[in-house]
């Protein structure tokens, strides 16, 4: 009798300790809740550019915070340009927009003939552009609940856009601060690994951050640089709103589609609007654009990626469901680790047997 109390005891003594501390560390995630997906994302940032900072220390002799600090700081400019520029950019073309169309001068330009020939909607989308060039105030009055619709869903976008912007020089920042401690972060992820795994705390690490890179580099590091050969195309052929369309061509590249599908109503818009030779030039472009993966992942990817293509495509879709903007890029990497470390997981347990 007195064992079964003293084990009854002992029970309410380690229920007692499980649910207190239970309950504590859910109270530390609700109140770390708000920037652990900034923190997150700093960190991948971190891990993925910690090389330069070693390469900068032992180059130039600078201390890893100064390198470290002065990476953030570039990161932080690249981004806050592109951000007053957006803004910017759609306050001035707003308020033309709004003069323009209380002064009667707002004008559409004609559609071009090459229109006709597109497939399937090419008659309406022609007859469209014909009245919209006439009498642009009897179509906004014909399709103003349409007009409405995409307006809300293009401020909706806008502000997303403009939030993903803010977050990222956030878990710029966060970065920084990560890469000028990068020794003590790695021991303490080392220490968290080996309480976990028992002895092999340094071969995770090592996993987790040649993962990341490869992530970072072949998948995000690739739709990047397709975006920017993009803008660059759409700048030569006159597109408005490259920096929305270079966004889509980046998010499009990210879940492992070709970029050509994110560009296929560009290049409509530009055989419409412009000359067939630039037109054409256009299309060879973006079809150059679309293909570059296949020389850019080889030479980004210093080992090679062997995450399936659809665990990347389901981490960035999740992600950015879950997260916005900023989801889209950690879901992508923080799937594809998991990934990784369950691969390894099996092959230990089936080399153990």
């Amino acid at each position: 009798m007195k064992l079964e109390n003293d084990f009854s005891n002992k029970a309410i003594d380690a229920f007692i300790k499980i649910a207190a501390l239970a309950i504590l560390v859910l109270w530390c995630f609700s109140i770390l809740k708000p920037f652990m997906l900034l923190v997150v994302w700093g960190g991948i940032i971190a891990t993925a550019l910690y090389p330069i900072v070693t390469w900068g220390h032992n180059k130039f002799g600078i201390g890893k915070g100064k390198v470290s600090a002065g990476l953030a700081f570039i990161g932080v400019v690249l981004l806050v340009i592109p951000l007053i520029a957006l803004s910017t950019g759609l306050y001035t073309s707003g308020s033309e927009l709004v003069v323009g169309y209380q002064n009667g001068t707002v004008s559409i330009p004609k559609p071009s003939l090459a229109v006709k020939d597109w497939p399937l909607v090419g008659d309406k989308a022609y007859a469209f552009g014909i009245q919209a060039s006439s009498n642009l105030e009897s179509v906004l009055l014909k399709y103003g609940d349409e007009v409405k619709a995409i307006v809300s869903k293009l401020a909706s976008l806008v502000g997303s856009l403009g939030g993903g912007f803010i977050q990222f020089i956030i878990s710029t920042i966060i970065a920084g601060a990560f890469m000028a401690n990068a020794d003590k972060c790695e021991r303490a992820f080392v220490l968290v690994a080996n309480r976990l795994t028992g002895e092999h705390g340094e071969a995770l690490t090592t996993l987790s951050k040649t993962t990341v890179r490869s992530v970072v580099q072949g998948v995000i590091g690739v739709a990047v640089i397709q975006s920017v050969m993009a803008g660059v195309g759409m700048a030569f052929a006159g597109v408005p709103a490259i920096g929305l369309w270079m966004l889509l061509v980046m998010l499009i590249a990210i879940i492992q589609l070709p970029p050509i599908l994110a560009l296929l109503p560009v290049i409509l818009y530009v055989f419409s609007v412009d000359t067939t030779t630039t037109a054409v030039l256009f299309l060879i472009w973006c079809i150059v654009v679309s293909g570059s993966d296949a020389v850019l992942k080889p030479m980004l990817l210093s080992r090679g990626s062997d995450t399936p293509m659809l665990v990347i495509l389901l981490g960035a879709l999740g992600g950015m469901a879950m997260s916005g903007i900023v989801g889209l890029f950690v879901g992508a990497v923080i799937l594809s680790l998991t990934y990784q470390l369950f691969v390894v997981w099996l092959d230990h347990e089936s080399s153990g047997k």
